[in-house]
């Protein structure tokens, strides 16, 4: 639409003389985006983008669609022609305009108001099996194409079989993880996952990369390597976490937005590849290796071109198919893949969106600190720390309020529910893998000012924008967990862990008023709301709140955090404790290790519920027995 009406001088000049033409990047005021598509829901039943748009001057809305062609054709309006008509509308009966723009804002606003009530394990049951009915069991996914990522519902699935011991909700992520990463959706050159696959076999994305998917994605990963043990998630995992490092890291550390899915115009043209190309990079033998691997064909499986994909090829299979020993066979596809990457880096790119988001950043932190815990790869953990020293120096005002975008060198837009809730989580991330008490600090001063400025005192629950900001027709709450978990789901998990990890009771308070204040809704459809479910499966518990205290930079201290990091502990929080005979910062924070102290000047764990602890421990074994229970 932008090319065809927006870019053309003939509804230029049409926009310009009747109309005030505003282009809204949602990414940038979310709060915009979310209030106008209601609207556009509210009048046509359905939403989308592009989204138009027409209002009064005073932002109150009267028409709303998504995509309309320059012309009228084909049964579906024209831009030019409605805005010819509406240009008439106005000037003529200009106040049954204004009244039915009036009738439109009024009758959003039950759009933004929920029914409180209880959550109980019912509803957790009722989401598992909502997403065990549209589950596609040949593919994996839920639903039909296109499909999207939706990392909570995998993780929220994991937690489910972690509390009930349910098989089938493990096999429904493992399937879902494992043919996505074997699909197209999965650059298996140059790594990262797309934003959705259009068919339902995960084989052709959009290929937009964007920085939230490859965050949430790479969580998931880690989650179902703690889980099961299978070195093939981790190994995913450090590859999409590379990936961004490479791809997606500004040189001032923090990350950026998305890549395009165009180059040169034409979609997916930087990622596809045909076998005359791949033979001419690697050469006969491995070349044709490499093509029958990864379907690489002469007709192509994309507009006569090949996405590389293993969705019918299993590297075990094909090394007994054709002979070759194990791992000389990932030997040579690990040398034709860097030989393909080297040779695909002198296309023509797609455009990098460098915007640095606080929120998605904030995701990605979280990412990063949990891959460097659970994978013991440092750089991972100073890509967290860089990423956080850049939004604490550049997107915050002088009086600390956060803001929400950054591009070439201009921070801007008080900061929204999101970027609070995101950055807060990546914060305790990064305080669970290296336990600095600037981290907690950090995330207890955001979960503060996100009290003050988001927090709704008569109903409870958080607003999307906050109470400094500009007002709009209305002041929206998000619980819906869409492409990304919305701002209230996470921060009521935050405040649940924080509140574990602190010992401050308020915190628990407010995170039970969200579980109510949203309840109702939440208890009629529960599987749009998983990461919301993964703060009710936090707060019905059980709950560990694990301790390892001993001296500063002790190896056995160093073990036992290491064996902590490589369990899935979900409702689990980790404190180190460095004892070295005077008061840490740790200590005025989290006040209940104050009496935690070593045995024999031995690194010791002291596992709690509640904060009743159990005996300590000094054997690694014997704490293993206890998180594990």
């Amino acid at each position: 639409m932008e090319r065809e009406s927006f870019e053309d001088e003939e509804v230029a000049e049409l926009l310009n003389k009747y109309y005030v033409a505003i282009k809204v990047d949602r990414e940038e005021r979310p709060d915009i985006d979310h209030i106008y598509m209601m609207v556009c829901q509210a009048l046509t039943g359905q939403g989308g983008w592009p989204l138009t748009i027409i209002m009064t001057p005073d932002r109150k809305p009267f028409f709303a669609g998504t995509y309309f062609p320059k012309r009228s054709k084909w049964g579906r309006h024209g831009l030019i022609d409605l805005l010819g008509r509406i240009a008439v509308k106005w000037d003529k009966e200009r106040d049954k305009v204004i009244e039915a723009s009036e009738r439109v804002t009024k009758a959003i606003q039950p759009s933004f108001t929920f029914s409180a009530g209880e959550l109980s394990e019912e509803v957790l049951k009722k989401a598992y099996n909502q997403l065990k009915t549209s589950f596609d069991s040949k593919y994996g996914g839920f639903g039909q194409a296109p499909k999207f990522p939706t990392s909570h519902n995998l993780t929220f699935l994991l937690r489910y079989w972690k509390r009930t011991g349910e098989q089938y909700a493990l096999k429904m992520v493992e399937k879902t993880l494992n043919a996505m990463y074997r699909g197209g959706i999965f650059d298996h050159i140059g790594h990262g996952f797309a934003r959705y696959s259009t068919d339902d076999k995960w084989l052709v994305p959009h290929f937009e990369k964007m920085l939230y998917d490859n965050a949430l994605l790479s969580i998931a990963y880690l989650e179902v390597y703690q889980a099961t043990g299978k070195a093939q998630y981790a190994e995913i995992a450090r590859q999409v976490l590379d990936y961004v490092l490479r791809d997606m890291t500004s040189p001032e550390g923090a990350f950026y937005s998305a890549e395009d899915a165009d180059s040169e115009g034409v979609e997916g043209k930087f990622y596809v590849w045909a076998p005359e190309e791949v033979l001419e990079v690697l050469g006969p033998k491995d070349g044709e290796l490499y093509c029958r691997l990864y379907d690489i064909k002469k007709e192509g499986n994309f507009e006569g071109r090949s996405i590389p994909n293993l969705i019918n090829s299993s590297l075990k299979e094909f090394a007994e198919q054709y002979n070759i020993e194990l791992e000389e066979l990932k030997a040579r596809i690990k040398d034709s893949r860097q030989k393909l990457f080297e040779y695909r880096e002198k296309r023509v790119r797609p455009y990098k969106d460098d915007k640095i988001l606080t929120a998605w950043n904030g995701l990605m932190i979280a990412a990063m600190a949990k891959g460097s815990a659970v994978l013991r790869e440092d750089r991972y953990k100073k890509a967290a720390v860089r990423a956080v020293e850049f939004i604490w120096k550049e997107l915050r005002r002088k009086d600390g309020r956060l803001l929400a975008r950054y591009r070439d060198g201009e921070a801007a837009f008080p900061a929204y529910l999101d970027d609070y809730a995101f950055l807060t989580w990546g914060l305790i991330e990064l305080f669970e893998a290296d336990f600095k008490a600037e981290h907690l600090r950090k995330a207890l001063a955001l979960t503060f000012a996100m009290k003050e400025l988001f927090w709704d005192e008569k109903d409870g629950g958080f607003f999307f924008y906050g109470r400094d900001a500009e007002e709009l027709i209305a002041r929206p709450k998000e619980v819906y967990d869409g492409a990304m978990p919305s701002g209230n789901s996470v921060a009521a998990l935050n405040l649940l862990r924080l509140s574990r990890l602190t010992g401050d009771s308020d915190l628990e308070d407010m995170a039970e008023k969200q579980l109510k204040v949203f309840a109702g809704d939440i208890a009629t459809y529960p599987r749009a709301y998983t990461y919301f479910l993964m703060s009710l499966q936090f707060a019905l518990g059980p709950s560990k709140e694990i301790v390892i205290t001993g001296p500063p930079e002790c190896d056995e201290v160093r073990k036992m955090t290491q064996a902590v990091h490589r369990e899935f502990l979900p409702n689990s929080v980790l404190v180190v404790r460095p004892e070295n005979g005077v008061s840490t910062d740790i200590e005025k924070i989290i006040p209940f290790v104050q009496g935690q102290h070593s045995i024999d000047g031995r690194a010791t764990a002291y596992v709690c519920e509640n904060f009743a602890c159990q005996s300590p421990t000094t054997e690694l074994e014997k704490l293993l027995t206890m998180i594990r229970s």
